[in-house]
């Protein structure tokens, strides 16, 4: 008689899984915010004070990112998962009783920005990063992330339907319901140690004083900040403005939702991609190039008139390029400083993109209120790309040692004999 064993996961394979589904629930959620700015004007909330809560979500996921990080290094990403899954629930639901901007500030700015820090790409991919060997990082994070996006495909449709349903109060609180599910699968996440090749290196084994001290003098750490700024500015912008601007142009709401989807769908097979080459080519070139195809892609969008067709194949694009930054910038953090201050760097270069994100939301508000249109926003959106490329091309990716070596060896050369 033959023995029929069953199949099990390995620890790391369902720290994967797990991490994907937090991944994919948060980002949709998320990435959905967009689709209550039109139904919450009936309440008085103008497109500045909706624009307001976007942007102080963003800002406050930005500020508390490095410390949200800091306490995933220290102690663990589950306590810190299922914590904050539970206040970006609470978030989304006072959201949901809101009768003017306080409330909506408060929930769906300030608790929703805090929650999403905590379950969101800074502390996932961190984990990610640890568990699996160096040579297989980039494919890893790069998959996670993909598969992370599908949130949107699903979530987005769900609450236009809620909305156009049964109001948005109840997709709000649905949307809270769905938050606090995330907590029951952090609960079985467990981390290892670190898979890395041979001995610490250098970066590792310096206190997390040293090595912020380091990382806030090195070039190459600053223009990747600095151009991850672009990045928030871009997408925040396209994700809370492009239902309202499709609006504008006289095209129905549901379009708007079935955009977002379609990121949310491209993003899967555009991220996996990036982690892929992201193994094999210069990852600061592959995300300068990114920045260069968002740009060229707003301006073709902006070139031919608005239609379902023009806005679809829109949303593909940049579907394909949304999250490609995300295995590229966490595979610079990690080769260029190591593991094991991860959180903590990845938060300060992920503040600059939520201080970003902040700028272009709140940007797209104050000129839709003054001009009915959304004209110069996009300008400022194709000129901050541009500037983006400009500052990741060149780069330095060098680790702080070889930097060192390469310096005295420099000064060396240069002494007289």
């Amino acid at each position: 008689m033959s023995q029929v064993t069953s199949w099990r996961p390995s620890r790391t394979m369902l720290l994967l899984i797990l991490a994907t589904i937090i991944l994919s629930i948060t980002s949709g959620l998320r990435q959905s915010f967009g689709l209550f700015m039109a139904p919450m004007a009936a309440i008085g909330i103008t497109a500045v004070a909706f624009s307001f809560a976007a942007a102080l979500q963003s800002l406050v996921w930005g500020l508390s990112q490095p410390v949200i990080g800091m306490l995933a290094d220290r102690f663990g990403t589950r306590p810190v998962l299922a914590g904050s899954a539970l206040v970006l629930a609470a978030g989304l639901a006072i959201a949901g009783t809101a009768e003017g901007p306080l409330v909506l500030h408060l929930g769906g700015g300030l608790l929703v920005g805090i929650g999403v820090a905590g379950t969101g790409l800074g502390v996932v991919l961190g984990t990610v990063s640890r568990a699996v060997a160096p040579e297989r990082r980039s494919q890893a994070v790069g998959a996670v992330a993909a598969l992370g996006s599908l949130g949107t495909m699903v979530l987005a449709p769900l609450g236009q339907g809620l909305i156009d349903g049964y109001g948005w109060r109840v997709a709000f609180f649905a949307f809270a319901g769905i938050a606090a599910v995330m907590v029951l699968f952090a609960l079985p996440m467990k981390e290892g140690a670190p898979r890395d090749a041979g001995s610490p290196t250098a970066e590792d084994k310096q206190p997390l004083g040293e090595v912020l001290r380091v990382a806030f003098t090195h070039p190459g750490y600053l223009a990747m900040t600095a151009a991850f700024f672009a990045c928030g500015f871009q997408l925040m912008f396209i994700n809370v403005h492009l239902p309202s601007y499709l609006a504008l142009c006289g095209l129905a709401p549901s379009l708007g939702a079935a955009a977002l989807g379609l990121i949310g769908l491209c993003n899967t097979f555009g991220t996996y991609a990036a982690g892929l080459l992201g193994a094999r080519y210069s990852q600061k070139r592959l995300l300068a190039l990114v920045y260069l195809l968002r740009t060229i892609a707003i301006i073709a969008f902006l070139a031919v008139p608005a239609s379902p067709t023009s806005v679809l194949v829109f949303a593909a694009a940049m579907g394909f390029l949304w999250l490609t930054v995300a295995p590229l910038v966490s595979g610079l953090v990690g080769k260029v400083f190591g593991l094991k201050h991860f959180g903590a760097l990845y938060g300060f270069v992920f503040l600059s993109h939520q201080v970003g994100s902040f700028c272009g939301v709140m940007l797209g508000g104050f000129v839709f209120d003054l001009t009915g249109n959304y004209g110069a926003a996009w300008a400022g959106l194709i000129a901050i790309g541009l500037l983006a490329f400009a500052l990741q091309w060149p780069m330095d990716d060098r680790t702080p040692a070889e930097r060192a070596r390469r310096d005295d060896a420099a000064l060396a050369a240069a002494k007289p004999a």
